[in-house]
């Protein structure tokens, strides 16, 4: 099983989205905490609980569990599943509404959710999508489903929920995306590649490659620049790990010494590589070098990567800034994205990405963290 979530503002609108599918018969209701079931009526509900809550804007709780198209699962076995995973996620005393739809490929279930208890309290939303992936676990254990590789093991990374909006907006693939596939293509070529040929054969690409080499040769870890974007190899997937890299490639380290070194020249006079710090490859992401005393290279890559999605968003398809698929593979990533990227809303892409195009709980942000640590900065603004 996989699961998609979202907290948002406000229930109207998965709400229609799920009531229009029953409407049309391709979804149906399966279980729900209300007198009725109708728009009207829940939304009334729910607003009697929110005014316990106020400030508290977001409220709102929706998940999508996804099965394999092999599960042959019945509505009573699809409503423990659903029921178990609210009690493992806590939520013990609130609203909730559960539909099943049927207009897919593989079954799935749609969980809505209030998040403020009917005392008014609100269940924590630390580490949810960590916790969220450990429940699933358990719950293809107890009920004798298909077991799911933890996202930690997983040999690529998913897309995050940031990737499939920048992908919705620019029609291309994203860079996590396309580095998969260039760096894929070159491992898996036909001939096996000494480590001076696997260089050169993603230098030729336009990546470059930072190795944290010891002072004795020994690499423990490698890092991928490209248009701007760095990242570590464990957050590609395990492939891409240097431990796996190295056991793909031709590859010794007396002999391939000095061709990791140069490499490693040519990546730090990159600019684009200056500019935002020189990393720990995949042992401590956090201990980068900093090019001010206030802000962390960490901090500088997002914000790059930020800007150039918005450049990219601005240009439209066509414009210089758009990434262009780089061969076959990448070339039906661009097509598949343009095919998905029109007319969905936040409840209908839940929907779109079956099984290994689906959202990976683990890889999208901590909503909660970051709403803190934004309050904080504002916080301390005002105190200046």
């Amino acid at each position: 099983m996989t699961a998609n979530m979202i907290k948002g503002k406000g229930f109207r609108g998965a709400l229609r989205y799920n009531l229009e599918k029953v409407s049309k018969g391709v979804a149906e209701v399966l279980d729900h905490s209300f007198v009725a079931v109708s728009e009207k009526s829940i939304l009334k509900e729910i607003q009697m609980i929110k005014v316990l809550r106020p400030n508290l804007q977001k409220y709102f709780y929706h998940t999508s569990i996804n099965f394999p198209p092999s599960e042959d699962l019945t509505n009573e076995k699809m409503v423990l599943i659903g029921n178990d995973y609210l009690q493992q996620s806590g939520f013990t005393q609130n609203q909730y509404i559960m539909f099943r739809h049927h207009d897919a490929d593989h079954p799935h279930l749609h969980i809505l959710v209030n998040r403020i208890n009917y005392d008014g309290k609100v269940l924590s939303d630390s580490n949810d999508f960590a916790r969220c992936e450990k429940i699933l676990r358990d719950l293809e254990k107890k009920y004798n489903l298909t077991e799911v590789i933890s996202s930690k093991q997983a040999q690529e990374r998913a897309m995050t929920k940031d990737e499939l909006e920048m992908m919705k907006r620019t029609n291309t693939p994203s860079h996590k995306m396309t580095l998969q596939v260039l760096i894929k293509d070159a491992i898996t070529s036909n001939k096996k590649l000494t480590c001076s040929e696997f260089i050169q054969a993603l230098e030729s690409k336009g990546i470059n490659l930072l190795f944290n080499q010891a002072s004795t040769g020994f690499v423990s870890g490698i890092t991928y620049s490209y248009e701007g974007m760095i990242v570590t190899g464990a957050k590609l997937g395990n492939d891409y790990k240097w431990a796996s890299i190295k056991n793909t490639i031709d590859y010794e380290q007396e002999r391939d010494r000095a061709a990791i070194h140069q490499a490693n020249g040519r990546t730090k006079s990159n600019s684009s590589f200056i500019r935002t710090g020189t990393p720990d490859p995949e042992r401590n992401p956090n201990a980068l070098s900093q090019s001010s005393g206030k802000q962390s290279a960490t901090s500088h890559q997002r914000s790059n990567l930020k800007q150039h999605d918005r450049k990219q968003s601005q240009t439209g398809p066509g414009g210089k800034h758009l990434t262009k698929p780089a061969n076959a593979k990448a070339s039906r990533l661009y097509h598949l994205a343009s095919e998905n990227s029109k007319g969905l809303d936040l409840a209908a892409l839940l929907d779109g990405h079956p099984h290994g195009n689906l959202l990976d709980p683990v890889n999208q942000p901590d909503l909660g963290v970051e709403n803190r640590m934004k309050r904080k900065k504002r916080k301390k603004r005002r105190r200046l």
